[in-house]
């Protein structure tokens, strides 16, 4: 009964969405937006996956979110006329973040703590000065101005079945045997350790597949907006994600979701709100929300509840 549904609630919002989007009863920033919010919460279940679940403290999230936007939109901008390019391009931005996060987890996930902290903030910044300077390498990265001419290929459909395909692993991982493993490496990873489990392993493949995630939501944000700038992917924007899962509950499927929907339309609320010359202190609102949460309710939104949990 409850698989029936969350079928039928998924239909649901779905058809509700649909119906939304086709009488324009919803105007095309506000679709923008809705898209937009499914994009987010994508990414911020990859760090709610690496942070959340195996408690690794990445700061270098945003690299990969980075580096699946620029790896998928360098490919559509090329192969525009490909008639395989949107499998391919997307693959690749998946693939090419996990690889990337592959070769990083080796040497940085012997650290803990602070120092894993300091060591995926350095890679950060060195992704988003590669970006900076990307067009050195091929002018049409744009480098510091920007990267235009992306195809605008994100739509309700794609962001939709993304969602739903990310939500579905993480809540397939939360209720398996390597969940309860990544829990107690969060917990004691000295104890994890002795218990048996492999944490070296279990730390790389969290690491990597909360990257793709990050990659995937690159892919979709580059063709929902079709222009970057590496101001996108900046340290800061691995703070929002970070805000993100902490306000939510740490190692909580739904809280992610919550607090992923509700920053988006908090953010994007306040930039309309708000007068033009304070739009920036939409910013402070945020953090404040989070000092008020860990005062009330550190446990987050949601606490650490997950969709299906036994």
């Amino acid at each position: 009964m409850k698989k029936n549904a969350k079928l039928i609630f998924v239909i649901l919002l779905y058809l509700v969405l649909k119906i939304l989007f086709l009488t324009n009863l919803v105007n095309p920033y506000l679709q923008q937006i809705i898209i937009y919010a499914g994009i987010i919460i994508i990414w911020a279940q990859g760090l709610n996956l690496i942070y959340g679940f195996s408690g690794q403290f990445s700061l270098g999230h945003g690299a990969f979110y980075g580096i699946g936007a620029y790896t998928g939109a360098i490919l559509t901008k090329i192969f525009l006329k490909s008639a395989f390019i949107i499998p391919v391009s997307l693959l690749a931005s998946v693939i090419s973040a996990g690889l990337i996060a592959l070769l990083i987890a080796l040497p940085v996930l012997r650290l803990r703590s602070d120092y894993l902290a300091i060591a995926t903030l350095g890679f950060g910044i060195i992704v988003k000065v590669l970006f900076d300077n990307a067009d050195a390498i091929l002018p049409a990265f744009g480098g510091s101005r920007g990267m235009l001419g992306i195809p605008k290929y994100t739509n309700l459909e794609i962001t939709y079945l993304s969602c739903l395909l990310v939500i579905f692993v993480m809540q397939k991982l939360a209720n398996s045997k390597y969940g309860r493993a990544l829990l107690a490496l969060k917990d004691d990873e000295i104890t994890a350790d002795v218990m048996g489990i492999n944490t070296f392993l279990f730390k790389t493949s969290s690491f990597v597949l909360g990257s793709t995630f990050a990659g995937l939501a690159g892919w979709l944000y580059a063709h929902l907006y079709t222009f970057l700038h590496p101001s996108n992917f900046e340290f800061l924007k691995s703070i929002d994600c970070l805000l993100i899962v902490v306000l939510g509950g740490m190692g909580s499927i739904p809280g992610t979701i919550l607090a992923g929907g509700v920053w988006v339309f908090l953010i994007e609320g306040l930039r309309v709100a708000l007068p033009s010359g304070l739009i920036e202190w939409r910013y402070i609102i945020y953090p404040l929300l989070l000092i008020l949460m860990m005062l009330k309710r550190p446990e987050g939104i949601v606490g650490k509840r997950t969709l299906g949990a036994r």
